[in-house]
């Protein structure tokens, strides 16, 4: 379960996974293919239901549920420890300039938690909120998708690659979606 909010089965919830310390890692498009690649698989082979999402440098939205019988709180404990030992992988082997110091903030969030070996990438929990009505979804998609528009990103939502607003305007986006 989250630890900041419970994840019940059955459920569709608003999520963000966040990095621990906020470290911009995902400023990589290394690190961030690992976002993507992770989310579909966990979309064909554990039945992960995505209907939106938005990577940004420091954080994952996901609006998200599972198949039957899945478990959305065992699915992203999977997801987080695989793309964790995968970004400190491309850290440690990509150029990195800021390698040093991000390995060292990982390594000192992980130190003292008996549940990870070496380095911890994401806070604990997931920030799970549950989707309640049509109203509160289609604020927390809007929110979703104009997420790298606020941080000027880019002009408009379907601009950001890193995200399902390119799926809701009609085009092809990068991850699996189901459309809500």
């Amino acid at each position: 379960m989250g630890i900041r909010n419970k994840i019940a089965p059955g459920y569709t919830y608003y999520l963000t996974l966040t990095v621990v310390e906020w470290i911009d890692v995902f400023t990589r498009p290394i690190n961030k293919h690992v976002i993507v690649d992770s989310l579909n698989y966990c979309i064909t082979n554990k039945g992960l239901e995505v209907y939106s999402w938005c990577l940004m440098s420091n954080h994952l939205h996901l609006i998200a549920s599972t198949k039957q019988d899945e478990n959305l709180s065992d699915i992203l404990r999977d997801f987080k420890k695989f793309t964790s030992k995968a970004i400190i992988n491309n850290i440690k082997e990509a150029p990195e300039s800021r390698r040093d110091w991000m390995l060292n903030l990982f390594w000192y969030a992980g130190k003292n938690d008996k549940k990870i070996k070496k380095f911890k990438v994401w806070q604990n929990g997931n920030e799970a909120k549950e989707i309640h009505s049509t109203a509160f979804l289609d604020e927390k998609i809007n929110y979703i998708h104009n997420n790298p528009v606020v941080a000027e990103i880019v002009a408009t939502p379907e601009e950001y690659l890193y995200s399902s607003a390119r799926d809701y305007a009609g085009e092809k986006g990068l991850v699996g979606i189901c459309f809500v």
